[in-house]
């Protein structure tokens, strides 16, 4: 007998977003000072439009889905936002 664990496109979908969100943050993060700084930048800014989009379209799935795709949120403004650099 095959167990098989039923999951919803919609919920992977949502997940990669989330991934492909915070992947994008610490892209900017990274291209800073480099001469590629503006496609992270232009890239990180998509992805937070499409992250706060994918907020509102989860809101409809849940509670669950609704903070995890907050919390993706969070975790790309705080990555983009936070400077992490020692005072000098």
């Amino acid at each position: 007998m095959l167990l098989a664990l039923a999951v919803s496109p919609i919920f992977c979908t949502i997940g990669a977003v989330q991934l492909l969100g915070i992947a994008a943050a610490a892209a900017a993060r990274l291209t800073e000072g480099t001469r590629h700084e503006w496609c992270g930048q232009w890239a990180c800014l998509a992805g937070l439009a499409t992250m706060g989009t994918v907020c509102g379209i989860a809101i409809q799935y849940g509670p669950d889905a609704a903070a995890a795709s907050a919390a993706a949120l969070a975790l790309m403004t705080m990555i983009t936002v936070i400077d992490i650099k020692p005072a000098k």
